[in-house]
């Protein structure tokens, strides 16, 4: 049996997400919001030695257009 998924809560969101969590916050692809971030519509913080992005929250629900970017 397959579970359904849980609800996301913006107000529980960490304040950098990683990209799954962003495509499911968005409910698009995790390549598509790769995309965003190389042409600059969501840009990406790299952390580590292997380059991995993180999101800030702030950028997310300004696309979603909840709250103003600084």
């Amino acid at each position: 049996m397959v579970e359904p998924k849980k609800k996301i809560k913006l107000q529980d969101l960490p304040d950098l997400l990683t990209v799954r969590e962003v495509a499911d916050v968005l409910r698009v692809s995790p390549l598509t919001i790769k995309r965003w971030g190389k042409r600059g519509k969501l840009p990406a913080i790299r952390i580590n030695s292997r380059g991995d992005r993180r999101y800030k929250k702030e950028a997310v629900l300004w696309l979603l257009g909840i709250q103003e970017k600084e």
